[in-house]
């Protein structure tokens, strides 16, 4: 859907979105989506043909030279960083491919029937739940439940989502959480293995097997067929980095429809590049 004022792709309906995805499987393809931090990161990764773009708040952090986990901490207000992302850096440059908004869901202090208007208006085709409880555990996790900062509230922002008009592409880490997003909408579940290993800042000893992660996976996708076979799904982060990566999980996991990279896409091509194309200049002599 072309925008009336300016002509350009964005912002698309949830259904528009969906058949923009769905045209990719049947063209028996995997579906891409890529985190952008910033408007040069957007622009190259569309020129890359990804089929959705997300915007994290992490991605700051990231592109910053810092772990995305930084997205995760008291650093700054996540939704007003997604946002001004998306106003003053992606939304600009991106030209035809639906952007998303990372929006965290628990935040207090937000009406989000009334943020989520705002991002809409905004020309978001949608939203993802980052910052995203459901990758934490452990004690802080049910401090979390029972304190009212709930992933059961990330589940009502993507119920109000569906209600908009606003496609949802979502992270779970588990099979519960995945159905408890199935049964409110969720147009495509992203299964969460961990934070991505490799290049300067990725996890070493926390990191999953690709054995262990593709198990959870594939735990996440059998469960959400259940719930919802219309469902798109994703894998993420763990050891599932590389193109090579990708490859062996969708080999691997029966139904998983494609991959979300964002330090995998993002940081680790400016890494690779910036490093590989100034050791080009330093080895010119005089």
């Amino acid at each position: 859907m072309a925008n009336p004022w300016t002509g350009k792709g964005n912002p698309y309906t949830k259904q528009e979105v969906r058949d923009r995805l769905q045209l990719v499987i049947n063209q028996k393809k995997a579906i891409i989506a890529a985190g952008a931090g910033t408007g040069i990161s957007a622009k190259f990764i569309e020129k890359g043909g990804a089929d959705l773009i997300i915007i994290y708040n992490s991605g700051r952090f990231r592109m910053s030279g810092h772990g995305s986990t930084a997205g995760m901490m008291a650093y700054g207000d996540a939704n007003a960083v997604a946002m001004e992302i998306g106003e003053f850096e992606v939304l600009p440059v991106v030209e035809e491919i639906p952007v998303i908004c990372g929006v965290h869901g628990s935040d207090p202090r937000r009406r989000m029937w009334h943020f989520l208007g705002k991002v809409k208006d905004m020309g978001f085709s949608g939203v993802n739940n980052f910052p995203t409880h459901s990758i934490i555990d452990g004690h802080f996790r049910n401090v979390l439940e029972e304190t009212g900062m709930s992933f059961q509230k990330e589940v009502d922002m993507v119920n109000l989502a569906t209600k908009m008009d606003l496609f949802s592409i979502v992270y779970v880490g588990k099979p519960e959480e995945a159905v408890q997003m199935a049964d409110v909408g969720a147009d495509a579940i992203i299964a969460h293995v961990g934070t991505t290993v490799g290049g300067s800042i990725g996890v070493t000893i926390a990191a999953a097997s690709m054995d262990d992660a593709l198990e959870r996976t594939q735990r996440i996708v059998d469960a959400v067929k259940k719930a919802n076979p219309d469902t798109f799904l994703l894998a993420h982060g763990g050891p599932i980095n590389t193109p090579a990566d990708v490859k062996y999980a969708l080999e691997h996991c029966k139904g998983l429809h494609g991959f979300v990279g964002a330090s995998s896409l993002e940081r680790m091509g400016i890494e690779q590049s910036l490093t590989n194309l100034t050791r080009e200049f330093k080895a010119l002599t005089l």
